[in-house]
């Protein structure tokens, strides 16, 4: 849970860098590649971070710039990306001003009621999550696969 703003910053810079270098690693012609036939693709999942960004920071109240759950995916990883850097900088700009006591506000979130900074670290271990689901396809693809939390084994 945060606490402070400057603590998810820090965390979102690094978290949404990783993010972005594996996107960025995407090419359009394997945006459709998934682990066996109808499992979430490559670019599935890259869209689906740019797209729960938005109902997370809808929850905490923030103003996060993403796509409705009706807008289709788009069909190259560049329109993908560039909605994604937009989220990044929306996160940044919304949670700097957060105090500690909005942080520690109950906000609605899943059915539920949950502190502002605990859903701020969701935030953050659901894009983890599905960053390394991105990696194992990217590796299984024969694909680069770009440092996110360290070397790949292929740099060291």
């Amino acid at each position: 849970m945060y606490r402070v703003a400057e603590d998810f910053i820090f965390d979102w810079a690094n978290s949404s860098k990783g993010a972005l270098k594996v996107m960025q690693a995407i090419p359009d012609a394997k945006m459709e590649v998934s682990i066996v036939e109808g499992h979430n693709s490559l670019g599935w999942l890259s869209w689906h971070l740019v797209s729960v960004a938005g109902a997370f920071g809808h929850f905490a109240g923030l103003q996060i710039p993403a796509p409705g759950p009706d807008m289709k995916q788009p069909g190259t990883m560049a329109e993908i990306i560039e909605k994604y850097e937009m989220v990044i900088e929306a996160f940044n700009k919304e949670v700097a001003s957060l105090t500690t006591e909005q942080l520690e506000e109950e906000v609605p979130a899943f059915g539920g009621m949950m502190k502002r900074g605990q859903l701020l670290r969701v935030v953050i271990n659901h894009q983890t999550h599905h960053v390394g689901q991105m990696t194992v396809l990217l590796r299984q693809t024969g694909l680069k696969v770009p440092p996110v939390m360290g070397p790949t084994q292929e740099m060291q």
